[in-house]
């Protein structure tokens, strides 16, 4: 329970990004108008009526920048052009206009740690050209004679510079031999990281940043933020640090410095809104960034309950624990009560789905609607990544072949080659848990072939249950998850109190139930999940009751009173009290 002194709307400091709900957009598995199995922006195009009628107020569309698409895009080799896969800038100003025309916002996706290796920067950095010699992290290899950093690059009297891990497995050094030196890739060697230390290149991404902002965006999801800064002289890492090394990449020593500059220098001029991808960060942390208004960011992804159903642990995957979601979710919510602003997600193009890992499948309308109204009532701007709102779930990936993400290649390959695994097949739960290729299924629009995505073959198999999850199946069913989604939407933006009221969590240790109050003034809304697959009672006694109304539940007969309550399976009921 937050300490806080209770909101009223006299003090609340609104945004209009506070006060939105993110429809986050992953190009190439959205819509492809052309029939080459890869969707494209004039896909989007096509769709924006649809995403209109969600409710939505502002779209983060991932990368769709010029990339030979190593990772999907986040291997950027040109900042202003378009990916030839996704159209060109004339598709992109027409989704910009349509967007706008409907009071829609737009944030695009800036990689600012990285580019592609096959950026004109990084060419003519590995050819050790002027000004770009110094713009990515080059340096000398050791002397051969420490296993800790043998790799099967390289010369062979030399290792790489230091034994930090890439975050997507295996070293974090790659060799050019056209230089004669290492360069440093925390994710897949075609990544390599830029030298923030470089005032040239803090210039560089400044302008890439002025040129978007001129373009007429509302603001930027910015990638990897926290990898930015690395402790001076690139020492080794603990070796049991996971992965080795994350002590020097993350959060390091300049890192305030440069989003305060970048902020101070473009960001502060223009009225959007900017959000961090933190991975590795601890809530404080995250809540001392936001609470200072010096470095300029909104929000922040902040992954802390992403790790509370066993991670990529074989032994642990998928196994969690309702009481300790809440404690870690209810951290998060005081925290950021007096000094920054959630983002509110459990899904994205880098996670799982989210009726697979967090719902029952079996329950799959009430456990999807459930896991809505969680995002859609708590304090924090809502991101709702696209399928969420039909509730799609995790494909079965038969073997590595079918798999594209280069993490999920990483990791399954170290873990055969550390021994966990002898093959694919004994990790194949795993991966059918874990990989991000989940995400990126395509969106499942129809029961035709190609799920409706495409009349070619998809770059990414559809998921099998495309024929009976589609938004063709959910339109015009008022019981549909679609249709929760839009009336869990229109409540939210319809309800002051569950935007910025204050959280005050209910019944911490139940196994069942996630009930929690917010409370603005002098309006209250009481919210009760059954997070399970069995009957639960909600006592409520510690809460006071005059005149109940229910705003939302996901069964057609919503309990009306909100104490000694018998809830179904996976039901859901919002109260005004």
């Amino acid at each position: 329970m937050s300490t806080n002194t209770l909101t009223t709307l006299e003090n609340v400091d609104r945004e209009w990004w506070k006060e939105a709900v993110v429809y986050q957009i992953y190009p190439r598995s959205f819509s492809d108008t052309d029939g080459d199995g890869v969707g494209d922006l004039q896909g989007i195009v096509d769709k924006v009526d649809y995403i209109d009628s969600l409710g939505v107020d502002l779209v983060w569309l991932c990368p769709v920048y010029g990339s030979p698409n190593e990772d999907n895009g986040y291997d950027i080799s040109d900042y202003h052009a378009i990916m030839d896969e996704f159209g060109d800038m004339a598709d992109w100003e027409r989704l910009l206009d349509e967007l706008h025309d409907r009071d829609i916002r737009l944030i695009m996706d800036l990689v600012l740690n990285h580019t592609s290796s096959e950026h004109e920067w990084f060419q003519r950095s590995r050819r050790g050209e002027g000004e770009y010699a110094d713009y990515y992290y080059w340096r000398d290899g050791r002397p051969a004679t420490d296993a800790d950093y043998d790799t099967d690059d390289g010369p062979a009297d030399e290792v790489a510079p230091n034994n930090w891990d890439s975050i997507f497995g295996g070293p974090a050094w790659s060799y050019v031999e056209e230089r004669e030196q290492w360069y440093l890739h925390l994710f897949d060697e075609n990544q390599p990281d830029l030298n923030w230390r470089n005032p040239t290149v803090r210039q560089a991404m400044k302008d890439v940043v002025s040129w978007w902002l001129d373009r007429g965006i509302d603001g930027f999801r910015m990638d990897a933020v926290s990898h930015m800064s690395k402790t001076d002289g690139l020492p080794d890492g603990d070796p049991e640090g996971t992965p080795t090394g994350i002590e020097h990449f993350s959060h390091g020593p300049r890192l305030e410095e440069y989003l305060t500059e970048l902020s101070a220098d473009v960001l502060s001029d223009h009225d959007i809104t900017t959000v961090a991808e933190m991975g590795h960060t601890l809530i404080e942390q995250a809540a001392d960034y936001l609470d200072d208004e010096a470095i300029g960011l909104d929000m922040i992804f902040q992954f802390s309950h992403m790790g509370v159903d066993g991670g990529w642990d074989p032994e642990t995957v998928g196994e969690w624990d309702l009481p300790e979601f809440k404690r870690i979710m209810s951290e998060r919510q005081d925290a950021l009560a007096d000094r920054g602003w959630d983002a509110l997600f459990l899904g994205n193009h880098d996670q799982p789905r989210i009726v697979s890992r967090f719902g029952d499948e079996a329950y799959h309308r009430e456990s999807a609607s459930l896991i809505g109204t969680f995002l859609l009532t708590m304090r924090g701007t809502p991101y709702v990544y696209q399928g969420e709102e039909i509730g799609m779930t995790n494909a079965d990936f038969e073997s590595l072949d079918e798999i594209d993400d280069p993490q999920t290649v990483g990791r399954v390959e170290q873990y055969i080659a550390d021994g966990v695994a002898d093959s694919y097949e004994e990790l194949r739960e795993v991966v059918n848990a874990r990989s991000r290729d989940h995400a990126r299924t395509p969106m499942q629009w129809s029961d035709e072939p190609g799920a409706g995505f495409t009349d070619g073959e998809p770059w990414l198999k559809c998921n099998a249950d495309y024929t009976e999850i589609n938004v063709a199946a959910q339109r015009d069913d008022p019981a549909s998850v679609l249709n929760q989604y839009r009336r869990l939407i229109d409540l939210r933006q319809s309800t002051d109190v569950l935007v910025y009221g204050d959280y005050e969590l209910l019944a911490p240790e139940d196994d069942q139930l996630y009930a929690y109050t917010r409370t603005l003034d002098d309006e209250r809304a009481l919210v009760v999940l059954n997070w399970s697959s069995e009957p639960a009672t909600f006592e409520g006694s510690e809460i006071e009751v005059d005149d109940p109304t229910v705003l939302y539940g996901n069964y057609d007969d919503a309990p009306t009173e909100p104490t000694n309550v018998s809830l179904r399976p996976w039901e859901a009921v919002v109260y005004r009290l």
